[in-house]
């Protein structure tokens, strides 16, 4: 049964890392379903860092041709950094906060419908074919301040950050493509931080084989859901995301509202 949770668990990361529905609001939302159908604890923080880590691979994969390009490009490099600050800020001083006030199913849905809202807005914004190399810092802020709210569970980091970049005047595919190239410091330092929190509690009762198959699955998973979300990004359908956050979010609540 571990393995089996294991599976379905790198599946929902690697689809929600990328796709702009949140990774960390379904895994609070399943975790807590599975908690009630197979009884016990579902929730791992070695399994958390596992899973980071093959949706990381999923990214340095799709865009290494990008990557290599950016290093050859000061001013993108800066731009990634100034856009990474504020989800640092967040992620030092607030995770602790955030991870016992709003991981919870309840907050999730809450917050899955405000994604929704973006999502929706996002075809009232695309007013600009600006490409990255017109980008400015003022407007990796501007991006990096709409990051800075995504390690609230049920706030798609991707969402939010690609309706950041739209609303900057950014194009599509501009907007995209900057959006996962600050998902990578972003991913990585989340996984630097489930470390920190793996040290302090020490390991887990997953097994070693059982991380890996989860590394695997959200490795796999995390391709095809990336690439498939640029072509999305490039026809305009990011607006449908929307429903589905609405009927998660508006589930999700109902379920724990009934009790």
């Amino acid at each position: 049964m571990e393995y089996v949770q294991t599976i379905f668990l790198g599946i929902v990361q690697g689809i929600a890392e990328f796709l702009p529905i949140s990774s960390s609001g379904h895994l609070v939302i399943v975790q807590s379903l599975l908690g009630d159908i197979f009884g016990g604890k579902t929730e791992s923080v070695e399994l958390n860092v596992a899973l980071h880590i093959g949706t990381l691979g999923s990214i340095l994969v799709v865009y290494r041709k990008d990557l290599l390009g950016v290093l050859r490009q000061p001013k993108l490099c800066a731009a990634i950094v100034i856009a990474t600050l504020p989800v640092v800020v967040v992620g030092l001083f607030l995770k602790d906060l955030m991870d016992k006030t709003l991981a919870t199913p309840l907050s999730a849905g809450i917050a899955l419908c405000v994604t929704g809202t973006m999502m929706l807005l996002t075809r009232r914004v695309e007013h600009s074919e600006r490409t990255l190399d017109q980008m400015t810092l003022r407007d990796a802020l501007v991006v990096g301040l709409f990051q800075a709210v995504a390690p609230v569970p049920g706030i798609s980091r991707s969402g939010s950050t690609i309706f950041g970049g739209l609303l900057t005047g950014l194009s599509r595919d501009a907007a995209a493509r900057f959006s996962f190239l600050i998902a990578i410091p972003a991913i990585s330092g989340a996984a630097v931080l489930y470390a920190k929190d793996l040290i302090e509690q020490g390991p887990g009762d997953t097994s070693p084989g059982a991380l890996a198959v989860g590394t695997l699955v959200a490795f796999g998973v995390g391709v095809v859901a990336l690439e498939w979300l640029l072509r999305l990004v490039t026809q305009r359908r990011l607006h449908w995301f929307a429903w589905y956050c609405y009927a998660v979010g508006l589930a999700t609540i109902a379920w724990q509202l009934s009790g």
